[in-house]
């Protein structure tokens, strides 16, 4: 483990470099490094870069705890003088605000909880241990041998803007027999300046770059060139100028173009996300190349300004931490492929060490899509180191009685023992409710990811330590519940159907629903985990919600002549929603004898909108219950519908990613809150439904829907790969073929 207290500094906000010149006596065995750079860092030795990772380590609460990132570096060193170095730059540990940093929009209070730094300078921790072939070993720590130096980065935003100034590079810096005399001697960080977060490996999948664009000339205007890299994404940009020393260029990224062909930054009904990358030539002579370091650009296009140098070449690299796949989808519709793939690549957009909304705007880690999106993304991508990294986040961020914010009038709010906030790692705690909208940060779909998250790692990954680690907590979110709950046994305090088209939040309906979801889905963890009693008293609790929910909520419709749920917010007509029937559904809490009547307003709902009316919470309970109860050919429709609400109408669009809403030109052009259609994908056209934790038990049904003549999937399972493939005869009868894996029962 990383030392604690081996931290050194330039003294400074600004990103720096960092190097040490070593002397090794003999042949190397074995050689490990373990590095810490605040907020991110990039690691050399002797003229190379380690490793080929990007924006190293992966964002957490660093007060609560710290990634580290262990590199095997046996190959990197010789006997003899060796070199290590480090750049630091800021990221959430020490944020800069130059260019665009998020602000809550202006309908929202003040918030009295701003971002607040986590230290006082950039910072970096290194232990180099060396096994020589004898056997004896030999530490290099971080320590008064170092020396730092200003960094050609000269502001570093985590939100996507960077200042280079090449006149600050330092060709060699990292190499053996370069002149460091002019460099400063480190700083040794004082213990109560220093981090104060717990020292932890990072195990999650590190952030990589999976594809390369080049950007293409589109056009001139207002005097910048349009580049079209042909793809929304997160990325990395690289570049090579040329020009006078001292000329400029001034790169613009984004999502989309405006009606004269430019560039167009504007986040609809939002703010404008002016984030921008500088490069200050230097006075080498020819062609010099700049790359992004400490932070990401978000968008598909680029403007470029330039003052007295010409651009030669642009590239952007996309980067994701979900780089390994675990499935794939494909088949002769190409509208059903065009759809997966541009969900995919708003999957690997958003996943970057933590799960953000999106890479624009906010870059804050909302929980809700990981669960909501969680079999989705498990289909598609190798989740299961990167979902337990984002449990121990919200895990860690549970709340004590102790902990304390500032209300309105600077006295101190107690938001309460248990509460889950919905984003972790959280950096701007915005925990006052917002009058007449509700909690944007006790919000019990995003909160609950503490139970149902681990819920879907265990289904998809059979790792039972996994619940182990989150049982307690979310038996504490659960007490934390009962006391939001109202009068009537309801909750209400959150956001209900979030994103909803129509506005139909519903939220006593949505939020008592997941209540039950909460206290049953803990109920079986605690079966899992041979805790019968506790099991006993789970169950009962969920019995009073469903019994109290169904006597409040489930009415006589005379129109459709069946039973079905009103809305609670609605009390002076009866409005039927979508989500309001498929959650019951969904979870079980519908009495037997009413089932099939609320199947047929279920129904009902559906054909009378003709789409999915839905936000993003209700809509992967409406997908999968339309799916449980054979209304697969109502699916197929509604996501090739060529208008909005629509997955097709995205792709339409011309997007390449998800938008946030149901909507052509949304706030957002990268959100994956609304992906819940892969799910269907491999459960519902394919047919593969885990059974049992880690796929021991499998349930396979597949579907041929009526525009495709084949398909074929597979999905990498713990215990081997499943294929189903399907095609339909000439007769038009469909046959599908399976493959199960040895160690996989098929029910």
């Amino acid at each position: 483990m990383l030392h604690s207290d081996i931290w050194i500094t330039d003294g400074t906000g600004s990103p720096f470099y960092a190097r040490r010149r070593i002397v090794l006596t003999q042949a190397i065995r074995h050689a490990e490094a373990k590095v810490c750079g605040l907020g991110q860092f990039v690691f050399h030795m002797n003229g190379t870069k380690i490793g080929d990772h990007e924006l190293d380590p992966g964002w957490t609460e660093y007060d609560k705890y710290i990634q580290y990132v262990t590199f095997d570096v046996t190959k990197a060193l010789h006997p003899g003088e060796n070199v290590l170095g480090a750049e630091v730059g800021n990221g959430w540990y020490l944020k800069n605000d130059e260019h665009y940093t998020f602000s809550f929009p202006a309908f929202m209070p003040p918030n009295p909880n701003p971002y607040r730094p986590f230290g006082k300078s950039l910072v970096l921790a290194l232990e180099l241990t060396v096994t020589y072939a004898d056997g004896s070993t030999e530490a290099f720590l971080t320590d008064g041998d170092w020396k730092t130096a200003p960094h050609e980065i000269t502001q570093s935003n985590v939100y996507g803007s960077e200042t280079f100034d090449g006149a600050l590079r330092q060709s060699g810096w990292d190499a053996p027999g370069f002149d460091d005399a002019a460099w400063a001697k480190a700083k040794r960080v004082s213990p109560e300046d220093a981090p104060k977060g717990v020292l932890t490996e990072q195990t999650q999948p590190p952030i990589r770059v999976i594809r390369s664009y080049k950007g293409t000339y589109l056009h001139t205007v207002h005097g910048r060139a349009i580049y079209d890299f042909g793809q929304n994404m997160s990325g990395i940009l690289e570049f090579t100028a040329e020009g006078t020393p001292g000329g400029v260029l001034r790169i613009y990224p984004a999502e989309k173009l405006d009606p004269e062909g430019d560039a167009d930054q504007m986040a609809k009904g939002w703010a404008r996300v002016d984030t921008v990358v500088t490069a200050r030539l230097g006075p080498a002579e020819g062609p010099q190349r700049f790359r992004m370091k400490f932070t990401y650009f978000a968008g598909r296009y680029a403007a470029v300004e330039t003052e007295n140098a010409e651009l030669l070449e642009l590239t952007a690299h996309a980067i994701t931490s979900a780089w390994k796949r675990a499935g794939s989808f494909t088949c002769d519709d190409e509208r059903y492929n065009r759809i997966y793939d541009m969900i995919e690549k708003t999957v690997e957009a958003n996943l970057l060490s933590v799960h953000t909304d999106c890479p624009t705007i906010e870059r804050f880690a909302w929980q809700e899509p990981n669960h909501l999106m969680a079999p989705s993304i498990f289909y598609m991508k190798d989740g299961k180191a990167l979902w337990e990294k984002f449990l121990t986040d919200l895990r860690l961020a549970q709340h004590t009685a102790e902990d304390a914010f500032l209300d309105y009038e600077g006295k101190p709010f107690y938001p309460g023992a248990g509460l889950v906030p919905s984003q972790a790692p959280c950096y701007v705690h915005n925990v006052l409710p917002v009058p007449g909208m509700g909690s944007f940060y006790d919000i019990i779909p995003w909160g609950s990811t503490i139970i149902l998250g681990t819920w879907w790692h265990d289904l998809f990954y059979g790792d039972i330590k996994v619940v182990r680690d989150n049982f307690d907590a979310g038996l504490r979110y659960l007490e934390y519940l009962k006391t939001k709950q109202n009068k009537d046994g309801f909750l209400n305090h959150g956001l209900g159907d979030w994103g909803n088209p129509e506005g139909q939040l519903a939220r006593e309906n949505i939020e008592t629903a997941f209540l039950y979801a909460d206290a049953v889905t803990l109920q079986k963890l605690a079966l899992r985990l041979g805790e019968a009693a506790q099991a006993e008293k789970l169950g009962a609790f969920a019995e009073q919600v469903r019994e109290n929910y169904n006597e409040k909520l489930l009415v006589y419709n005379d129109d459709l002549g069946c039973w079905c749920y009103r809305a609670f917010d609605r009390p002076d007509e009866l409005v039927i929603t979508q989500a309001a029937q498929a959650l019951p559904l969904y979870w079980g809490m519908v009495p037997p004898e009413r089932e099939a009547d609320v199947v047929k307003a279920f129904r009902a709902a559906l054909e009378e909108k003709g789409a999915f009316v839905s936000g993003e919470i209700g809509l992967p309970y409406i997908i999968q219950t339309a799916r449980k109860y054979g209304m697969n050919e109502l699916i197929c429709r509604f996501l090739l519908r060529p208008t909005h609400p629509s997955y097709y109408a995205f792709v339409l669009d011309g997007e390449t990613t998800l938008g946030e809403y149901w909507e052509t030109n949304p706030r957002s052009h990268c959100h994956d809150m609304m992906g819940h259609i892969i799910e269907w994908y491999y459960n519902g056209i394919a047919g593969i439904r885990p059974a049992a934790p880690g796929f021991r038990k499998v349930e396979i049904d597949p579907y041929l829907p009526q525009t495709m003549n084949r398909f074929d999937c597979s999905y990498e399972t713990p215990l081997g790969t499943i294929r189903v493939a399907g095609r339909r005869e000439a007769d038009g009868k469909p046959v599908f073929e399976i493959e199960i894996p040895d160690g996989i029962e098929r029910v």
